[in-house]
């Protein structure tokens, strides 16, 4: 009998990688959006027979952050995260046969800004902020009630890498002789995005702050893994276990792409742009520095710990990788 894989939200790139592999792996998928295709969120009952007697529920659902934070916006990222997991998990506290386990997305935005030491789950200190917020709600969301039967793992996850990934206009600039490194820098705040947690503080110098990513094999490398480890639940970091920081990575993405020069992004010019291209500077200037500590001490091999080979097989899987890297 095929074993069922339940994913929410599977229309992002993410998603769309997590249903490819399992259905060349034979399972039965089962997607769950605002308009199906399998089932869609305002079906109580489909969910709850979506649900009975799954292997896994995978829940990603949510609006996507590279927005501008206007006040309807941050109520839909708001919205969309909490209702949804909110279903997932009544569906679940309702079924007759429970999935035994239940991944739920989370951010390693969750931490604080970091210039000092790597946020780990047992000793990373959680962030302030709209993002953290969002993200504090989703767990508790995620957690909340008793649900004897399944296992719970938020999957604190850093910025994913892969085709389709907050790469793409990385890429893009590099390609276009603007690839140097995003440099943050003084700019003004309104009394309103202060109150809304919005405005970014000038903190990291010289386009130093962390960056930490994951290549989008080692996502599915990692829920197969804690799929297979009843003794783990709870908060786990989805991150490669080296880290870098934005100038490193811009620095790697133009020897790749065999661009020698690349223009530095200034804080004054980050700002314009993110209102021309309707976004936000926070995504690109806050020090991620997150490590996954439980992954690592459980025993979990990562395929691409380190990020120059992890960017070389997304661009030569893309065809733009450069003869003189593709060595």
């Amino acid at each position: 009998m095929k074993e069922r894989i339940v994913i929410a939200g599977a229309s992002g790139f993410v998603g769309r990688y997590l249903e490819e592999h399992y259905r060349s792996e034979g399972a039965e998928v089962v997607l769950i959006g605002r308009s199906g295709p399998d089932v869609r969120w305002d079906d109580a009952a489909g969910l709850r027979a979506a649900v009975s007697g799954a292997a896994a529920v995978i829940n990603l659902a949510g609006k996507s952050v590279d927005c501008r934070y206007g006040d309807a916006n941050r109520a839909e990222i708001f919205r969309s995260r909490l209702a949804t997991t909110r279903a997932v998990r009544e569906a679940i506290a309702q079924s007759d046969a429970p999935p035994p386990v239940w991944f739920n997305a989370s951010t390693a935005t969750i931490y604080r800004h970091a210039e000092d030491r790597p946020m780990t789950e047992s000793t990373g200190e959680l962030g302030t902020g709209f993002s953290v917020e969002v993200a504090k709600a989703w767990e508790r969301e995620l957690f909340e009630g008793d649900l004897p039967g399944t296992r719970r793992v938020a999957l604190r996850m850093a910025i994913v890498l892969g085709d389709g990934s907050a790469l793409t206009p990385l890429v893009n600039l590099t390609r276009f002789g603007l690839g140097g490194p995003q440099v943050d820098g003084p700019w003004f705040a309104t009394t309103a995005r202060r109150n809304a947690g919005t405005f970014h503080e000038f903190r990291a110098r010289g386009g130093r702050q962390r960056f930490s990513w994951v290549h989008i094999a080692d996502v599915l490398g990692a829920i197969e893994f804690l799929r297979g480890r009843s003794d783990l639940d709870g908060p786990v970091n989805i991150s490669a276990p080296n880290p870098t920081d934005n100038r490193t990575l811009m620095a790697e993405l133009r020897r790749l792409l065999g661009r020698p020069i690349g223009l530095p992004a200034h804080r004054w010019m980050l700002e314009l742009g993110s209102i021309a291209i309707r976004t936000e500077t926070e995504l690109v200037l806050k020090s991620r520095w997150v490590v996954p500590e439980r992954l690592l001490d459980a025993g979990y091999t990562f395929a691409y710990p380190d990020l120059a080979p992890a960017l070389r097989d997304i661009l030569s899987d893309r065809g733009l990788l450069h003869a003189s890297a593709a060595r």
